[in-house]
């Protein structure tokens, strides 16, 4: 079921609870090396987190990408990291392009810009998904969709929900198509202010217990109030500068390892990181400052396998 206002999602929570019925974290993670990382003028036209005055050092890149690895590997889980390349320069945020479900499926992501279309038909991450791992491939035609997987849907994996912000990087289609190949039990659909581009940056599920939050990102302030009631009480509320420091593009790691970019651990303000430590979680930094300069942070780096 898609619901498209506060309204809809609070009757829809009140008629069925959605409890956690399942893993809310992943059982192993896939990036994409920088290799060949630069910021992409394609995607920088509606991406307005991109430093486009700023050099970029590949190496540096790599570095902290392995470090992002090593950290996520420190926690148990395994990380399978492909090779980057200069033709696609946004390939470091796989979560876009490939998302995984449980019950063994993939699916491939419809991009809206033409060089981020091209890590689509990788064939090497397709063959990973299809024959090593034996999934079921589920694609979106972009002939007649536009929909960037867990950028604009946030998806809670525990209670089977998702969250989608719409903006240029996702159409209806898109969101539909999305409902039913991760074979959603609820999709709350609405729109962001203009200007955000993922609703992964403003807005992050934490394994079905709570969630973190900018509520001035968007366009219709009864939506994170209603999405903040539906955690009862167990949301953090950032900051125009947390949010830009990237606080709400973090990831659960396990149901209890939850990641932040050290730019974002660094601004986010003590009382709230007491707050999440007294939610049960244990929170993790890593810099990827580099990484950041291409306008997404550490959740975008990770895609998941569930």
């Amino acid at each position: 079921m898609i619901v498209k206002t506060a309204q809809d999602f609070t009757q829809a929570v009140k008629q069925k609870d959605y409890p956690i019925k399942q893993a809310g974290a992943m059982k192993a993670a896939f990036m994409v090396s920088p290799v060949g990382f630069s910021l992409d003028e394609q995607t920088a036209s509606d991406n307005l987190y991109m430093q486009m005055d700023q050099h970029t050092d590949a190496d540096l890149a790599i570095v902290q990408q392995m470090n992002l690895a090593r950290k996520i590997s420190d926690c148990g889980i395994p990380v399978m990291t492909f090779p980057g390349s200069p033709e696609t320069p946004d390939a470091v945020f796989p979560n876009n392009a490939f998302a995984t479900v449980h019950g063994n499926k993939y699916i491939v992501g419809a991009m809206l810009h033409s060089n981020r279309q091209k890590e689509t038909l990788r064939k090497d991450i397709n063959m990973f998904f299809d024959e090593m791992l034996g999934y079921e491939r589920h694609h979106i035609n972009r002939d007649e969709a536009v929909a960037e997987l867990t950028g604009v849907l946030v998806p809670d994996r525990a209670r089977n929900i998702a969250f989608c912000g719409m903006t240029e990087r996702v159409d209806d289609a898109g969101a539909q198509a999305m409902h039913d190949m991760f074979g959603l039990d609820l999709m709350f659909q609405f729109d962001l202010k203009q200007g955000e581009y993922h609703t992964n940056v403003i807005l992050a599920c934490l394994a079905g217990k709570a969630c973190i939050l900018h509520a001035d990102s968007f366009a219709n302030p009864e939506v994170p109030k209603a999405i903040a009631d539906f955690y009862q009480g167990k949301t953090i509320f950032l900051s125009d500068e947390e949010k830009l420091a990237f606080a709400g593009n973090g990831i659960t790691i396990t149901e209890t390892d939850l990641f932040l970019s050290q730019t974002a651990l660094d601004t986010l303000a003590q009382e709230k990181k007491d707050k999440l430590e007294s939610w049960g979680f244990t929170l993790h930094s890593v810099q990827v400052s580099e990484l950041e300069k291409a306008g997404g942070s550490l959740r975008c780096m990770v895609g998941e396998i569930f």
